[in-house]
């Protein structure tokens, strides 16, 4: 059953910190905010958004080397400093005309909850706090910022047939 869900997703809507990266934050000495991608989660990323997958982001963060590394990999829909997510998600949804059953949502945290419940296939890293583990359809087997949207993604497309050989 969990494949069909899968099979069917039409669009990603995705968090950054502990999901695109490990949930920490270096702080440098002047005040600079620093996180962490994994390559492997960009590579997939982009191959979305290349093939047209509608894909947008809903962070609570606001640092524009984020929104540069998120530009770069072709998602062009990220919101900024959101800390009531769901309107936003429902804007975004209503906006393209995509139907939550298909949508494909990564979260990881409290403020991430009312999204998870509003989409087809909510999914998690597997270090996600344990209220979101509760509510997801699917719990990748791989950390947040360590392959986890990677995960979702490639099982995506692979049933889709779109994942390169």
């Amino acid at each position: 059953m969990i494949f069909k869900k899968f099979k069917d997703v039409q669009a990603f809507v995705i968090d950054v910190d502990g999901v695109l990266t490990n949930g920490q934050i270096l702080v440098t000495e002047t005040g600079q905010q620093l996180r962490q991608f994994d390559i492997k989660d960009g590579y997939a990323v982009k191959l979305a958004a290349d093939l047209g997958y509608p894909m947008a982001v809903i962070t609570g963060g606001n640092c524009p080397g984020v929104l540069k590394r998120l530009n770069d990999l072709g998602i062009q829909e990220v919101f900024t400093g959101v800390h009531e997510k769901e309107q936003v998600l429902v804007d975004w949804l209503h906006e393209k005309q995509i139907d939550p059953a298909y949508v494909l949502y990564m979260g990881d945290d409290i403020p991430d909850l009312p999204c998870l419940k509003h989409v087809g296939l909510p999914t998690c890293p597997n270090n996600a706090s344990e209220e979101v583990k509760q509510v997801c359809r699917y719990i990748s087997p791989r950390a947040g910022g360590q392959g986890a949207v990677r995960d979702v993604i490639e099982k995506v497309l692979k049933l889709q047939d779109k994942w390169p050989n």
